[in-house]
């Protein structure tokens, strides 16, 4: 076999997995589920960074920061389960939609108090997002 016609096999093979992988992204975004997974895995990320930054400010004596860090451990839990259920498509996603749209709610507004915080800040813009896709892919 020349170098020409395993290049030309190789481009092929190439172009075929590319158009299964843009149909299957179209068929995510269709259903947008894609979306919302995203949305809830950068939002668990988002919560568990503001946490520890929170800890920090705990230890320094911020004894406000405590509910802060507790709703952002559970909303970063939640966010983590919904993404997951969301992925495979699991019979209770409605369910964990709603209680991730809350349960992102109720973080942002306890990221909200502290405007100076880059981290809550952050935090708060995540769950706000996390919460429009959750309830937008399952009313």
């Amino acid at each position: 076999m020349n170098r020409r016609m395993l290049l030309g096999g190789a481009a092929g093979v190439l172009a075929m997995g590319m158009a299964s992988l843009t149909a299957h992204a179209e068929d995510d975004d269709e259903k947008g589920d894609h979306d919302c997974e995203e949305a809830c895995s950068e939002c668990g990320t988002a919560c568990t960074a503001c946490a520890a930054d929170c800890l920090n400010e705990l230890a320094a004596g911020q004894v406000e920061r405590k509910e802060c860090i507790q709703l952002c451990l559970d909303c970063a839990d939640i966010c983590d389960a919904c993404a997951r259920i969301t992925a495979r498509k699991g019979p209770l996603a409605a369910l964990i939609h709603a209680a991730c749209a809350e349960a992102c709610d109720k973080c942002a507004a306890a990221c909200e108090k502290h405007k100076d915080d880059k981290s809550c800040v952050e935090c708060a813009k995540r769950c706000h997002a996390c919460a429009k896709q959750c309830r937008k892919e399952h009313k």
